[in-house]
């Protein structure tokens, strides 16, 4: 019996992992942006998309245009700052072969994972703070200790919100970890584009924390995702190192909602 349970849970938690990395968060398509899939724009974007592939594996981001007039496309794509290249890789690539699958003929489109962040524009957007669409995502479960625990994640955003802004190695990056009680260790990260500057980056996460409590109030866990940064919270180790201490256990068993609004 020790077995069989043992092995259903091995189930359940490998399905969780990779549905949670395999699946996009969230995509876009501008219906207003529609454009013929045979047009120069149409052309641009797959070249576009090609040297965005390539230039995030190498570097971890690029932002770049092509063509001219009319035809001019804007790009930026990015893999979140802990993971390693090799899941930097296979994420940007599975995104610019979705992304064309799922927006064939729009020429604003944008999609997100959990590891990467994939955009394009007939119109620039690079170093301008973009909270559309935004999705949030939460855990259906709320907290005990609630006082206790808000007055713990509020200063933890602080921390991570003031990393992401800081040296310039952190590449918008900011995460880390705060003990709500002995068992219990709560775990948060930030993500700007590197496009933004320092007080975009940081009015950027300021907007999408201070929509937890519209979206997330005393949720166990909660994503909010724009097209300018990446906020999350959760009661178990999501980045990367994982912290060995601690059990995934808890992330097997999530439930969460979630909503979207569009521009």
């Amino acid at each position: 019996m020790k077995l069989i349970s043992n092995l259903l849970f091995l189930f359940f938690f490998l399905f969780f992992s990779l549905t949670e990395s395999a699946d996009p968060l969230a995509n876009f398509c501008n219906d207003n942006s529609r454009t013929d899939n045979t047009s120069q724009i149409s052309r641009n974007i797959d070249n576009l998309l090609s040297v965005l592939v390539s230039g995030t594996v190498q570097n971890g981001f690029t932002a770049t245009s092509l063509g001219e007039a009319d035809s001019q496309i804007y790009g930026l794509s990015q893999c979140r700052g802990d993971v390693s290249k090799n899941d930097c890789s296979v994420c940007i690539k599975d995104a610019a072969e979705s992304i064309r699958k799922l927006c064939p003929d729009q020429s604003d489109a944008r999609i997100t994972y959990d590891y990467c962040f994939l955009r394009y524009s007939h119109a620039t957007f690079f170093g301008q703070v973009d909270t559309s669409p935004a999705v949030y995502y939460w855990n259906v479960e709320n907290v005990t200790g609630v006082d206790d625990f808000n007055g713990k994640l509020g200063s933890l955003m602080d921390e991570i919100r003031s990393e992401a802004v800081g040296p310039a190695q952190n590449k918008g990056l900011g995460k880390g970890e705060s003990k709500v009680s002995p068992l219990v260790t709560l775990y948060a990260l930030a993500q700007c584009t590197r496009d933004l500057s320092d007080i975009n980056c940081a009015q950027c996460v300021a907007i999408a924390v201070g929509n937890f409590p519209r979206f997330c109030d005393n949720k166990r866990g909660c994503r909010v995702l724009y097209s300018s940064c990446y906020v999350r919270y959760e009661l178990y180790p999501f980045f990367f190192p994982l912290d060995s201490k601690d059990s995934l256990v808890s992330s097997s068993g999530i439930h969460e909602s979630f909503v979207a609004t569009k521009p």
